[in-house]
């Protein structure tokens, strides 16, 4: 699977911009902002609708326009394929495969598959729950459309239900639909539940001989979900809790307050510890470069091909036997770095395939 060409039309600082990518290892190099990270944002976004920053649409069209428009064009199993995706500040985007319009997202999503890491993604251990949910989201949503429609339809029944629970003090009248609405949450909620229990299964299997490798064998990494509610009780949890929620005005259980835990036992101590709290910087920052490389893993598995790698300014933010091990891993990835001083690390460890310079939204290919 490869991106061959990317064409971007008021994205961000881009006014126009057409880019042709190798298969390979292709370096985008300049100052900071310039518009590096916007290229890789726009791939992302081809791959899964949504920022890697949670930006909302709105908020990557050029502020001087009202519409913008991504296009890619990709390459797997053998056959080509052309990814549109439409951007406006007024409505929804329009989505379309080969010049069909699409109706849903789940039609377009994992057609490409991006692996997206940046230096933010080295602090995903220490950070809020939030933050893992929205990686587990991301990834299981590229990978199954049912997922992607469970959860596109459970966080719209959120949405309207703690609008509904701080509208029932003045209408007792809405109770009735308040039961119907719960009904369906609990259909929905139950699968994404059972959905993540088994990608971090999953995970946790993938993860522990990466991690090992990463810390040279001393230490051993696992990772447990800690659903907020399981899938066999969530129903009788909602509903007993439904006072509850009328009185604080929001809904207080279900998969939207899911976590998981990274517990890590080293060669030295007999104590596991929970790494999110008590463990040491370096801890967590090789945790979440353990839980990328592991990401690449899960889409190879799943997909039976590698996705696009998108490193965005993460080397220098990695001690050497990280970056060895990284690069090591690339192999045959087609990879899109963004860099500020490339020959800084780049040219003594591997093939530089394709080279872009980044000047104030201007890219020139230096190859």
């Amino acid at each position: 699977m490869i991106i061959k060409r990317l064409e971007l039309s008021n994205f961000r600082n881009y006014e126009e911009l057409h880019l042709d990518f190798d298969k390979g290892t292709n370096i985008l190099y300049g100052d900071n902002a310039q518009g590096k990270t916007n290229i890789l944002e726009a791939i992302f976004m081809s791959a899964t609708t949504k920022s890697h920053k949670g930006s909302k649409d709105r908020e990557v069209i050029n502020f001087k326009k009202d519409e913008a428009h991504i296009r890619s064009i990709i390459e797997r199993d053998h056959a080509e394929y052309k990814l549109d995706m439409h951007l406006r500040k007024s409505k929804s985007k329009g989505l379309a495969i080969d010049g069909q319009k699409l109706k849903k997202a789940a039609d377009y999503v994992g057609r490409l598959n991006a692996v997206f890491f940046s230096p933010e993604d080295l602090a995903i251990v220490k950070n809020g729950p939030s933050e893992r949910r929205r990686f587990i989201d991301l990834e299981l949503c590229q990978l199954d459309e049912t997922y992607l429609y469970n959860l596109s339809r459970f966080n719209r029944l959120m949405v309207q239900r703690n609008k509904m629970l701080k509208e029932m003090y003045d209408h007792p009248e809405y109770r009735p639909l308040l039961d119907v609405q719960d009904d369906q949450m609990i259909m929905y909620g139950t699968q994404i539940i059972k959905a993540r229990e088994q990608f971090i299964d999953n995970l946790c299997r993938i993860i522990e001989p990466i991690h090992e490798k990463l810390t040279g064998g001393r230490e051993n990494l696992k990772i447990f979900y800690e659903p907020n509610v399981g899938a066999d009780d969530y129903e009788s949890k909602l509903k007993s809790t439904k006072d509850r929620d009328l009185f604080l005005k929001q809904t207080s259980v279900g998969p939207q307050k899911d976590d998981f835990s990274f517990i890590v036992k080293t060669t030295s101590a007999n104590e596991a510890i929970d790494i999110r709290k008590f463990g040491s910087q370096g801890q967590q920052r090789t945790a979440s470069l353990s839980l990328k490389l592991s990401e690449i893993e899960i889409v190879k598995q799943a997909k039976k091909e590698n996705p696009v790698l998108l490193l965005d300014d993460v080397l220098s933010e990695l001690d050497s036997n990280r970056q060895n091990y990284l690069l090591d891993t690339i192999g045959d990835i087609q990879t899109i770095i963004t860099c500020t001083g490339y020959d800084e690390f780049v040219n003594h460890r591997f093939e530089i395939n394709k080279l872009f310079r980044v000047v104030n939204g201007t890219v020139t290919s230096e190859n």
